[in-house]
């Protein structure tokens, strides 16, 4: 029992020492300094610069010419003779409509001014009588061959003949005019393209039945296409007319350079927002892209700039390599604000005189020495 408590304290000492040894070990070694050559690594004093304002805004391209094609009478689509994507001319026939009800009104207005000339004829003729009986009488009355109650008579029957015929002529133009506005709706079956353009939305199929009013096409002028951007009330007085913008669509390779050509004064009551609107010229754009502008504001602003590159995000946190006085370098949290041209504006973490390293990140790490 004894050997055994022995045995057992031997190998405990034994134990203890080789861990004395080994820390001992470490200790005499000891840590080395991570020295990196000033070389290697490219550092920028930063400083606070004056910049010109800029606001970066998103819209929807709109036609600025922009028509709906809709039926003036109720009918049947007969015949479509346009596509979506088609161009057309102003006044070129797009559709043909089966109007029954329409064309059987011309029909009948037509009918009319024939049965009008007809009466207009036969009061003309009883006038003529009317007339003739009334010159004999008259005549005769003058030489007091008949009464006074004849010849009345007959002065009587030539002024009733005389409104006949007014009546007679009056019916005629009524039905004239009927019978031109029942042509004129006739002459809806056609429908026709208000203005020149492109066809963008075709809403009714072959043998649709339409009313009056009710869209068949829309035609949009392709010459007129403009980027409406959305613009926040906090930036309505300094988005202007006239201001330069950069303008770029998700639908076309690259960005280009325009102006502002109207701003719409009235706001959107419910997001209180402006529209600024910014004309397109430039081919391969349907109303609906989405796009972006740039828009360079006539303000200024003080700001620090650093290169994209110097930007480290890891972890949710944005930092910076940061050289200070000593030499040994620390990372830096900083906060960003908008990113233009590779370069990050520095919202805080930095002061104006401090380095960072923009360049040769790999080579750096907390506490290296830069010499």
């Amino acid at each position: 029992m004894i050997r055994s408590i022995c045995l057992i304290l031997c190998l405990f000492l034994l134990s203890s020492l080789g861990g004395c040894g080994g820390k001992d070990h470490g200790a005499g070694t000891g840590d080395k300094q991570v020295i990196v050559s000033a070389k290697d690594i490219t550092m920028l004093t930063v400083t606070s610069a004056s910049v010109a304002e800029t606001a970066e805004l998103v819209g929807t391209v709109r036609a600025g010419t922009s028509a709906n094609v809709a039926a003036r009478i109720p009918g049947t689509v007969a015949e479509l003779r346009v596509q979506e994507g088609d161009r057309v001319a102003r006044g070129q026939v797009v559709a043909l409509l089966d109007a029954q009800e329409t064309m059987a009104h011309a029909a009948v207005a037509t009918a009319g001014i024939e049965e009008a000339r007809r009466a207009l004829n036969e009061a003309r003729s009883r006038r003529q009588l009317a007339v003739s009986t009334f010159g004999r009488y008259e005549r005769l009355f003058n030489e007091q061959a008949v009464t006074r109650q004849e010849f009345e008579i007959r002065q009587n029957e030539k002024e009733l003949a005389n409104q006949g015929v007014a009546r007679a002529e009056a019916r005629l133009n009524q039905a004239r005019e009927s019978s031109r506005a029942a042509a004129s709706m006739a002459g809806y079956t056609r429908v026709t393209a208000p203005v020149a353009g492109i066809v963008t939305s075709r809403k009714v199929d072959l043998g649709s039945s339409v009313f009056p009013g009710q869209p068949l096409l829309t035609i949009e002028n392709e010459a007129s296409y403009q980027l409406e951007l959305t613009v926040p009330e906090s930036l309505s007085l300094k988005v202007k007319p006239g201001l330069g913008v950069q303008v770029s669509l998700d639908a076309l390779d690259s960005p280009w350079n325009t102006r502002i050509a109207e701003v719409v004064p009235a706001s959107d009551p419910a997001s209180r927002t402006f529209i600024a609107k910014i004309p397109l010229n430039r081919t391969g754009i349907r109303s609906g892209l989405f796009g972006r502008g740039i828009i360079s504001l006539d303000t200024r602003t003080t700001s620090m700039l650093l290169p994209r590159t110097a930007i480290v995000e890891q972890g949710g946190l944005t930092s910076v390599w940061v050289v200070p006085q000593d030499n040994r370098v620390r990372m830096r949290l900083v906060k960003i604000g908008r990113i233009k041209n590779d370069r990050a504006e520095i919202l805080s973490g930095l002061q104006d005189g401090e380095r960072v390293v923009v360049g040769g990140m790999n080579r750096v790490s907390e506490g290296v020495m830069v010499k």
